[in-house]
């Protein structure tokens, strides 16, 4: 009896020294990805953050403007054969205005959607301050990303929307991500790529390049802080809604 309950006693401390070492590893990852692109002091100052960029839709290069208020508001507008469409939200509501695609007015995003993509809006990121947010992260072990070995962790974020998140085992940059997410009752998959890293006068280090879903990014210019309030994120007032029920 003695044996089975220092058995018992002894898989116990080795359950619970691999909980506390996996926890342990995940936060040193954070830490030293935080700073690697600029230290947790530099991000915790960015408020707002605009970046125009440059995308390629057959050939035609797309001017597109990007941009974020910490909590508040995010906001994308294209441009494209002389159309000007746009899509952003808030933390309550969110617009889809697409010209060159028939529309005539702006159309509500579903609640659902903006529940889904409130963590756009987190310039930091979701691996800042990641227990305060109630996000969950979860170390996964190490992976290959095209020939670079990443650290592989998983958030899983309050709406329930998972995303798994790759960190350059040698220089500690995001440079991809996973998400699962729902729209419409369906899941979702979407991948991120992100490169060129280039560190900013405000000291953090932030991708030139970005890729999603096959489409490349080319960032030219980004604005720390500079003059981007709630009232970015309004509806023209001449563009009369039409409401998605």
């Amino acid at each position: 009896m003695k044996k089975i309950f220092l058995s018992i006693c002894t898989a116990a401390l080795t359950i619970t020294g691999s909980l506390t070492l996996k926890a342990q590893t995940v936060d040193e990852i954070i830490q030293k990805h935080y700073d690697a692109v600029g230290g947790v002091d530099n991000w915790k100052k960015i408020n707002s953050v605009k970046l125009t960029a440059t995308s390629n839709s057959g050939g035609v290069e797309v001017p597109i403007t990007l941009a974020m208020l910490q909590g508040k508001g995010f906001k994308v507008e294209f441009t494209f054969n002389g159309m000007t469409g746009y899509t952003f939200m808030t933390d309550k509501a969110g617009w889809n205005y697409s010209p060159f695609a028939g529309q005539t007015k702006p159309e509500a995003i579903p609640e659902e959607a903006i529940k889904e993509a409130q963590d756009a809006m987190d310039i930091q990121g979701p691996l800042f301050d990641y227990k305060t947010k109630g996000h969950k992260v979860t170390y996964l072990g190490k992976d290959d990303v095209e020939g670079t070995e990443c650290y592989k962790l998983k958030v899983v974020f309050p709406s329930g929307k998972e995303e798994t998140i790759f960190i350059d085992t040698k220089t500690y940059y995001h440079i991809k991500s996973i998400t699962k997410s729902k729209a419409n009752g369906k899941e979702m998959e979407a991948s991120s790529a992100f490169g060129n890293f280039q560190k900013l006068p405000e000291g953090i280090v932030y991708p030139m390049t970005m890729e999603n879903g096959g489409n490349p990014l080319t960032i030219k210019t980004v604005e720390i802080n500079k003059g981007i309030d709630e009232n970015y994120f309004k509806l023209p007032e001449s563009k009369e809604p039409e409401i998605k029920k």
